[in-house]
């Protein structure tokens, strides 16, 4: 769906309104400025009573209008507007086709809907409307996530001005799972705000906030401890420091984002709301959907009944969360039903491909990769 064309045709169409709305005013001026002339001839007239003059000057006006023509004027400007006109809805049907085609009929569980969007709602920081929608939904286990997210946007909010205490505390706080979970994100806040002590210019600070909050780190992260402290020896011209890169803004902005990612892993909930995945990843599978359901009804069949979908529906990486598999000899992806089988050869193949190599799981069958045989029997399902 191209939003572009739908908008490009409404600015012709725009376009061509004004023009019309131009023409229109320039004719009816003229044709007014025409009759208001005629009219001060009339009045000046100095026998009013004769027909004659006012015949002559009535004369006179009618060949000028039709000299100027504006029947015919009006209507070649409002022709273009109606061509634009009838073309624009076209624009509008292919741009924005019917998506209820691509619609499945599923039974929705509210209680799950509600979860669901009131998690988006704290997502996003709009505590008001998820409270608002959990009151009026009777949905009161769905305020759990509330604090988490409460907390996130006030730790977030904080480092957006250059506080970063909110963050440490929280950091330190749950230093343990953090490290389970293979975040380092301490040594990088501690990081950061050592890096505007050196900016300050003082030594001795620098030296103190080294032995008190990161001398604990020289021994996991040495690489990184080094770094900071020979920065200290520049303190006054950190621009010609080795490591001046530490030194960049964009710091903040990146530790912000990845504060946001790893508390977001640590209360067990996505970066991104799962409403507004869904949505991205659905609006960048229409078009694909819409074109099956189109050519399926052409063929008088029902694809909402398949179990899987004859074309890949082709999303971004950003999408794909989980590990799948597709058969190299049938081009099918994995599912519960056709699993992928490990050949004693190591090449993978799905069930269905080795049913049918092997003739039903009657016989060896060479592997389609190597010249090893094997049978149905020796191979082993494999989980991704």
């Amino acid at each position: 769906m191209e939003l572009t064309t739908a908008k490009d045709a409404f600015d012709r169409v725009a376009e061509k309104q004004k023009l019309s709305f131009s023409k229109c005013q320039e004719v009816i001026d003229q044709v007014s400025q025409e009759i208001e002339q005629a009219l001060v001839k009339i009045q000046s007239v100095e026998d009013p009573m004769s027909p004659v003059d006012q015949k002559s000057i009535l004369t006179e006006l009618k060949h000028k209008l039709i000299a100027i023509s504006p029947l015919k004027l009006l209507e070649g400007s409002q022709k273009e507007l109606n061509f634009n006109l009838s073309k624009f809805p076209k624009v509008l049907e292919k741009s924005f086709p019917d998506i209820s085609k691509a619609y499945r009929d599923v039974d929705f569980d509210f209680h799950i809907v509600n979860h669901i969007i009131a998690s988006h709602f704290y997502h996003q920081g709009l505590f008001d409307l998820g409270d608002c929608l959990i009151n009026e939904a009777g949905e009161p286990e769905a305020a759990a996530l509330r604090s988490h997210f409460l907390e996130l946007h006030q730790i977030l909010e904080a480092m957006r001005i250059k506080n970063i205490e909110p963050a440490l505390k929280w950091a330190s706080t749950n230093r343990e799972k953090l490290v389970q979970n293979g975040s380092n994100i301490e040594l990088k806040l501690r990081q950061l705000q050592f890096v505007e002590i050196l900016k300050r210019g003082n030594r001795a600070d620098a030296l103190n906030y080294a032995k008190t909050h990161l001398a604990s780190f020289s021994s996991s992260h040495l690489k990184e401890f080094q770094k900071l402290i020979v920065c200290i020896m520049w303190i006054g011209r950190l621009e010609n420091c080795p490591h001046s890169e530490l030194f960049t803004p964009i710091h903040w902005e990146k530790l912000t984002e990845e504060l946001a990612r790893d508390f977001c892993n640590f209360v067990g909930q996505s970066l991104q709301s799962p409403l507004s995945v869904a949505i991205v990843a659905g609006i960048e599978g229409l078009p694909t959907l819409l074109k099956l359901a189109n050519v399926m009804a052409a063929k008088k069949q029902e694809w909402q009944a398949l179990k899987q979908l004859p074309v890949p529906v082709e999303l971004g990486k950003e999408f794909q969360f989980h590990s799948i598999f597709v058969c190299p000899v049938s081009r099918d992806q994995g599912s519960d039903e056709n699993p992928p089988m490990l050949l004693p050869c190591l090449h993978v193949l799905c069930k269905q491909s080795i049913v049918k190599l092997s003739k039903g799981s009657s016989r060896a069958f060479k592997c389609p990769y190597c010249p090893a045989e094997a049978s149905a029997a020796q191979c082993r399902q494999l989980y991704f």
